[in-house]
Parts: structure tokens; C-alpha cells; sequence
């Protein structure tokens, strides 16, 4: 399976990787390992989110939606490991990529609660962010979270990630709305207006 995994970004200690069908298994792992972590954060789940078929199934497509510019979903994997065997510790997405007048995408992130405190998530959330606004050359990125969140709320800060403003009953969580913070960044250049 390691020939089949080429990371797309590499920082000190992480490799962001897309991984293959085949490591569904791996996926279901880590969602299952970080169950009751990510359960009160996270919208609705499909019946079979626990299940390998429902990860081969879905990795095959997060293929096929960055091969098509619609999102990119990447998982975080130590440095230090083998591609093949290697946790998964986190993961990293851009979803609702929108070009045209907009270039912009949704940001969203998830860290094993294993591996916090320990900064891996703003090490690969900056390096997605320079892929983001360089290689893709994406001009704004949104990232919402739930007013509680302080943890959340201060790695985006550190990122350069600004308060945009305050969404009443937002989005659909552990079966009721809830409000949300969101954020942005807007790509360094265009800040200044060179881009």
C-alpha cells in the first residue's frame, strides 16, 4: 500500500497525504478511536459512516473531487512512520471550492484528541493554507466554529484568521442547531492588493 501514498505536503513532523481505497481501514480507525472527540463537534452522519465500505467508497470519491477542483480532504500522518502503517492522527480538508469571482473554500479540520496541544494541527493547517493560497491560488478561505470552541478559535487566530461575524443556528450538530463563529483569511497578496 505505501506506493500508492505520496504525501502532497510534507512539514516538520507530519506528511498530508490523500489516501487510497485501500486504506479504509485506516480511516475507520481513527474515526472510530476519536468517536466520543469528534461526536458533539460533528453534523449528522451517514448510517454506515462506521464502516470500511463507507471509507473506501469515500476516499475513492475525494479522489475524483480534487482531480475536479471541488475539495480536498487529506489526512495527517507522522513524519517519523511509515506512509504504509502509519496512525492517522488528524485530518485537513478544503471543501466547497469556488472559482470564478469567488476563489474561495471552506476549511475544515479534525486532530486525533490523542495528539493535542502539541501543535500539529496549526503545523498542518499553515501548510495547507500556503497550498491553498499559492498552488491553487485560492484568494479567501472561511473556517466556522462553535462559539465554545476555544481551542479551535485560537489556532485559527494564529493562522491569521479573522472574526468575521456570528451565525444563529448555522449548522445541524449532535441533532440540534447550533451557532457558529466564522472566520477567514484572505490570501497575504491580496491583501495588499498585488494579486
Amino acid at each position: 500500500m505505501a506506493s500508492n501514498i505520496t504525501p502532497l505536503l510534507t512539514t516538520e513532523r507530519l506528511h498530508l497525504v490523500q489516501l487510497p481505497p485501500d486504506a479504509a481501514w485506516r480511516v475507520l480507525a481513527y474515526h472510530e478511536a476519536n468517536r466520543e472527540h469528534f461526536d458533539p463537534v460533528s453534523p449528522d452522519r451517514p448510517a454506515n459512516f462506521f464502516s470500511v465500505t463507507y471509507w473506501r467508497t469515500r476516499l475513492a470519491q475525494d479522489r475524483e473531487d480534487f482531480r475536479y477542483d471541488v475539495s480536498l480532504r487529506l489526512f495527517l500522518l507522522p513524519r517519523d512512520e511509515p506512509l504504509g502503517s502509519a496512525p492517522i492522527i488528524g485530518n485537513v480538508s478544503l471543501t466547497q471550492i469556488r472559482r470564478g469571482p469567488l476563489q474561495s473554500a471552506d476549511l475544515g479540520y479534525a486532530l486525533d484528541h490523542r495528539y493535542e496541544g502539541k501543535g500539529y494541527m496549526t503545523e498542518a493547517l499553515r501548510a495547507l493554507c500556503d497550498y491553498a493560497f499559492g498552488v491553487m491560488r485560492l484568494h479567501r478561505l472561511h473556517a466556522n466554529h462553535l462559539p465554545e470552541n476555544l481551542k479551535s478559535a485560537a489556532v485559527l487566530e494564529r493562522l491569521g484568521f479573522a472574526v468575521e461575524g456570528y451565525a444563529r443556528s448555522f449548522l445541524r450538530i449532535d441533532g440540534r442547531w447550533r451557532d457558529h463563529v466564522l472566520t477567514a483569511r484572505i490570501a497575504p497578496e491580496t491583501a495588499e492588493g498585488a494579486r
